[in-house]
């Protein structure tokens, strides 16, 4: 799968180089080095630290809902698993969109389980980790505006108010949508047999499948994502594993600040990594490049006099640094022990 999507991957990272191009420019190369240069080792250390945290605590939603299923992996290799997953969302274009398909075939590998109930599981981590990201920009949000005026900062009210929609329009989506279920699940089916069994029947090795087949299937997916819909505990437990790896993305993000020596409120972080995250929807590989540079604008347009171009760039680029590359390097790792017949062992928590 990955090796059919290599084009659009190999387009993406030359649209992001040419965009870091330009954000490394914009802060002016020699004083952004100057600045990178002086970064505190020990502070990058705990960057690295709380990267690891926040996949541990995304792993652990990863393994409820895995478990809500009936898909019984250790917590290990549900670490293992997301690593994987993140990797192949950093290489895809348009982030979870385009890499979930890899990490539930990741899925349905490790744990043995129907690819259908592994794509409907990360299609809910994914989903459940959007709620808990509009909460606490939100309560940011309110505490930083409470610290500081921010009627002259129009760009950071846009994006605060940007995200204020979100946290209405998602959830009445996310509604309708569940209280249609059935309506939309048969016009899924009778969407996508016709286009599933034109594209099997272009692809030498592939048997075309049946409308019956297609409409199991289908209606496979759809009734793992009501099972786990319906389990109040395991949902719960998703959502305060998805809010703890948030947390730990925007202490990095404030520690980044403190390793080159500049002190910012921890409120900041909190409003602006989740909003910048949005940017991962962009055709760039990961997002890499256009949430740096969404990141870096939210930043400036903050009342943060602290913060200049230099710095505002250098912070970000260690800190997408380690949320980037710490779990692609684990996971492009993950993917090719998977790949080369090896896989996961399967255990019990």
């Amino acid at each position: 799968m990955i090796r059919e999507n290599l084009p659009a991957t190999i387009l993406g990272f030359l649209a992001a180089v040419g965009v870091f191009a330009l954000l490394f420019s914009f802060a002016g190369v020699d004083e952004l080095v100057s600045t990178l240069a002086r970064a505190d080792p020990v502070y990058l250390g705990l960057i690295a630290a709380v990267t690891l945290a926040w996949l541990a605590a995304w792993s652990v939603s990863l393994n409820t809902v895995l478990h809500v299923l009936d898909v019984d992996v250790s917590y290990l290799s549900s670490f293992l698993v997301f690593s994987g997953a993140t990797f192949s969302n950093n290489i895809t274009p348009f982030g979870q969109a385009g890499g979930e398909p890899v990490t539930a075939y990741l899925i349905s590998r490790v744990a043995d389980a129907e690819y259908e109930r592994s794509l409907a599981a990360i299609a809910s981590v994914d989903t459940l980790n959007f709620v808990p990201s509009i909460t606490i920009a939100l309560v940011g949000a309110g505490y930083f505006a409470s610290e500081v005026a921010l009627g002259t900062n129009e760009n950071l009210l846009g994006a605060i108010g940007a995200v204020a929609a979100l946290a209405v329009v998602v959830p009445t989506l996310i509604y309708v949508g569940w209280k249609r279920r059935y309506r939309l699940e048969s016009r899924v089916i009778a969407a996508l047999t016709p286009v599933i069994r034109s594209v099997a029947d272009r692809v030498p090795r592939v048997p075309v499948p049946t409308p019956e087949g297609i409409e199991h299937r289908i209606n496979g997916f759809f009734r793992a994502i009501e099972r786990i819909a319906s389990n109040p505990r395991g949902l719960a437990v998703a959502l305060a594993a998805s809010t703890a790896g948030w947390l730990f993305q925007m202490v990095g993000l404030w520690l980044a600040f403190a390793a080159i020596g500049v002190d910012v409120r921890l409120s900041i972080a909190l409003v602006v990594v989740p909003i910048a995250a949005i940017a991962g929807v962009t055709p760039l590989p990961g997002g890499a490049g256009g949430i740096e540079t969404v990141l870096v604008l939210l930043l400036l347009a903050a009342p943060l006099p602290q913060v200049t171009e230099s710095t505002a760039v250098a912070a970000v680029v260690i800190f997408r640094g380690a949320v980037y590359w710490i779990p692609t390097a684990i996971g492009g790792f993950v993917v090719a022990w998977i790949g080369s017949g090896v896989g996961i062992r399967r255990s019990g928590p």
